[in-house]
């Protein structure tokens, strides 16, 4: 009976929308990693020597 009821959920919504998710969440984490590593305050500010 319970083998029987296995095959009758499907994956791939679930694989999908954690696929989603994923590439969601690199792609927030690589526009903060972006904007982390350029620096714009060197432009606006005079350079001290």
């Amino acid at each position: 009976m319970i083998s029987q009821s296995i095959g009758l959920y499907n994956w791939n919504n679930g694989v999908i929308m954690i696929v989603i998710f994923g590439l969601v969440c690199l792609t927030l984490v690589g526009f903060l990693v972006k904007f982390m590593t350029t620096s714009d305050r060197n432009k606006d500010e005079p350079k001290e020597r």
